[in-house]
């Protein structure tokens, strides 16, 4: 499989700052089974999947991993995965929130 991802540094201005996170936009291209295989081999804190939204008040579903298991909210992968929406244009920058479904 080929896909792209992002490693930001949250919380940091300075490259290898702040806490490291994996944000792949295109969940949806993983097999379920492959979702924990893909964070245990970022091997970071956390990695996020954005997946298209299962909620009408929802903008994007997220799903957050550590290397070891599935959790249901952290702050700093929020932030990240938001910065990523918006740094890669999936949110206008023209609306002021992202509506994230965790």
């Amino acid at each position: 499989m080929n896909t792209s991802f992002y490693q930001v540094d949250v919380f940091s201005s300075e490259l290898f700052g702040g806490n490291p996170l994996a944000v792949f936009l295109r969940g949806e291209d993983f097999k379920e089974s492959h979702l924990q295989q893909v964070a245990r081999e970022m091997n970071l804190s956390e990695t996020t999947f954005i997946f298209p939204s299962s909620d009408p008040d929802a903008d994007f579903d997220v799903r957050i991993f550590t290397p070891e298991k599935e959790i249901p909210f952290a702050g700093h992968p929020t932030l990240g995965t938001a910065f990523v929406l918006r740094y890669m244009n999936r949110v206008p920058k023209t609306k002021n929130q992202i509506r994230l479904k965790f």
